[in-house]
């Protein structure tokens, strides 16, 4: 059973990929959706027997690799952590598949799309169910390669090419990084195993490392590489840029990327490192910073954007944040419990906005919207859901998990546990301000789409919507659910047995009651304010936008981070390829080359051709002289 679940999205992807155009559209469409189905089924009952009969297994598929001490084996782990992802991937892409069917209905390829959706998810689960580092390395790479497949699926578009290329080169930044993080293991430990490697971690506390020409403790350099693997993968600030623009892939791919992958996969890799992380007390405070300042900044971007998907998008980012600095106050527990409720109401954002721009015949722009509420009464009220769930509206999911990880922040009790509760508190109130300003533009005020009559839009046919009401009940549930079996009561943790690892116990005291209700309150503020400035005084954004110039084109240009870039690092780079054409390549290698020596010859072909005159006597000169010469230097000899 374990094992159909990694091959059911396998078979389907090469069913769909090689045989789509012999089985058609309608057939694809069935047989991915439908294995993949079956896997998420199997998915939960993995977890359930985990929950209720506390399963645990190291199912070895093959031998993988045995060269030296390097032995590695095609195997799935299945433990808690493992049982959670499984559901989450599974649940989320099963869905995506389904609502593909009516959202790609009009596509001309919807074999090769579902066949990489299908591709994708074996490759996450691939990288989930690992029990080594180095198939977590495949599927971190399978992963990465499926985004660039689907981000670019409209290859046709210039900006599609652009940003699946830019996903690709961004990711490998933050893949090299990894890839250092997992050779310095193997030659640390001699093993690339998860138990023998954290069984070992211990024996090297104290061991000092030369790197760069810096001595630095042996596990805090693990650390960090491993955390610039998860920063790339998990759009953290600095390597975040290729985030918004995977928007240019269809709706279905940014909700499978976003929502429960790939970019959950950088803080599955931290929290399933902890055995590590806990050890490294530098790696957890970078963590924390990095993690807080996303957040941050994100949620800061997001309130002036206007594309309804990279509002979306950074809100992605920004809840990324709050999961690293989870992980970086050691509550790995309730950063997971965070991941586990934000595939539900995230996933339902964007397949919501995707409901809306197949409204608006691909509309993306939330200032061309307005006023259809009454139009599209079920995705309206579908992503009202999604929305109170990811702005922490009390007692839906968002609420518990959200919360969580702030009043973890504070019990922390360091200074920088309490920064990034404040910045916690921040970002919720911002998240709550951006999160409405999208419903309100989107659905309230007045239409203002010119192109389009307000007739002409509908709503979504049922197979796309089911799938937004099967995700709703996670948003609403999940949260109250699962917050006993996730966080525990007391700072009990029995469910996760030893697939998480503290050296300390974590607190089980409350912070004081103001604390716990302010974030809370914010939340139910905001949906005043925002309605105030975006329905009622709609003037007021754009007077306060003229006022503040300089902070509005900040953040309208994502604080200048791809500008930056730019000047730092693409133009020299583009530079120095233009230098190295044309005078390496081009004047030296071919200059000297295949260029150089068929000129050569050419112009030794010319020279030795005025010889061919084609007069007797001149060729009887010639001769005579060869003779000659011949004769005198047999003499001279």
């Amino acid at each position: 059973m374990e094992i159909s679940i990694i091959a059911l999205p396998l078979i389907a992807s090469i069913i769909s990929g090689l045989f789509g155009k012999f089985i058609g559209d309608r057939n694809s469409e069935i047989v991915t959706s439908l294995l993949v189905s079956i896997s998420a089924i199997l998915s939960a009952v993995v977890l359930y027997e985990v929950i209720f009969n506390n399963y645990q297994d190291n199912i070895i598929i093959a031998t993988w690799i045995n060269s030296g001490t390097l032995d590695v084996n095609w195997s799935m782990k299945i433990d808690p952590l493992s049982a959670i992802m499984l559901v989450v991937v599974t649940s989320v892409s099963s869905l995506v598949h389904i609502y593909s069917i009516g959202y790609m209905s009009h596509d001309p390829h919807k074999p090769r799309f579902m066949a990489y959706l299908s591709l994708f998810t074996f490759a996450m689960l691939m990288l989930v169910t690992s029990d080594n580092f180095i198939q977590l390395f495949f599927g971190w790479e399978g992963v990465g390669l499926c985004s660039y497949f689907l981000i670019g699926f409209w290859f046709k578009k210039d900006s599609a090419n652009t940003a699946a290329i830019k996903a690709f080169v961004v990711n490998r930044v933050g893949d090299f990084g990894f890839a250092l993080g997992i050779f310095l293991i193997f030659y640390l430990f001699g093993t690339v195993n998860y138990s023998e490697v954290f069984e070992l971690i211990p024996t090297i506390v104290d061991k000092n490392l030369i790197f760069l020409g810096i001595e630095i403790n042996a596990i805090d350099l693990i650390c960090l590489l491993l955390f610039v693997g998860a920063m790339g993968k998990s759009a953290q600030i600095l390597l975040h840029t290729w985030l918004p623009d995977a928007m240019e892939g269809p709706t279905p791919v940014s909700a499978l990327i976003h929502a429960a992958t790939m970019v959950t996969a950088g803080v599955f890799l931290v929290v399933r490192c902890s055995p590590i992380y806990e050890y490294s007390e530098l790696a957890l405070n970078v963590i924390t910073i990095v993690g807080m300042s996303t957040a941050f900044f994100a949620a800061s971007v997001a309130l002036v954007q206007t594309d309804i998907k990279k509002i979306i998008a950074y809100s992605t980012c920004s809840q990324l944040g709050y999961m690293f600095f989870a992980t970086g106050v050691g509550a790995y527990n309730v950063a997971m419990f965070h991941l586990f409720t934000h595939a539900f109401f995230k996933a339902l954002l964007f397949l919501g906005s995707g409901s809306v721009i197949h409204a608006f015949k691909d509309e993306q722009n939330i200032n061309n919207m307005g006023g259809v509420w009454k139009k599209l009464p079920y995705t309206y009220s579908l992503m009202i859901i999604g929305t109170l769930a990811l702005t922490g509206f009390p007692f839906l999911s968002g609420f518990y998990s959200k919360d969580a990880i702030i009043e973890f922040a504070y019990l922390r009790g360091n200074t920088t546990g309490y920064y990034a509760a404040g910045i916690g508190i921040i970002t919720a109130f911002l998240t709550s301000i951006y999160s409405w300003r999208l419903i309100f533009k989107t659905f309230h005020g007045e239409y203002n789409n010119k192109n389009i009559k307000i007739e002409e839009t509908h709503e979504s046919p049922l197979v796309m919507l089911i799938p937004l009401v099967l995700l709703s009940v996670g948003a609403i549930f999940a949260g109250y659910t699962f917050k006993e079996l996730f966080i525990g009561h007391g700072g009990k943790l029995n469910f996760w047995q030893d697939s998480l690892f503290f050296l300390e116990p974590l607190s089980t005291e409350h912070p004081p009651l103001w604390f716990l209700v302010l974030t809370p309150i914010l939340v139910i503020l905001s949906i005043p304010i925002a309605y105030y400035l975006f329905v009622r005084n709609k003037n007021f954004p754009y007077q306060m936008a003229n006022a503040n110039k300089p902070l509005y084109n900040f953040l309208l240009n994502k604080w200048y981070f791809d500008e930056l870039y730019d000047v730092l690092i693409v133009n020299p780079s583009k530079k120095l390829g233009l230098f190295l054409w044309k005078f390496f390549d081009i004047k030296l290698i071919d200059g000297f080359g295949p260029d150089g020596i068929s000129a050569l010859i050419k112009k030794c072909s010319q020279k030795a051709n005025k010889f061919q005159s084609g007069y007797i006597y001149q060729y009887a000169f010639v001769m005579l002289v060869g003779f000659s010469a011949l004769l005198t230097f047999l003499i001279v000899k």
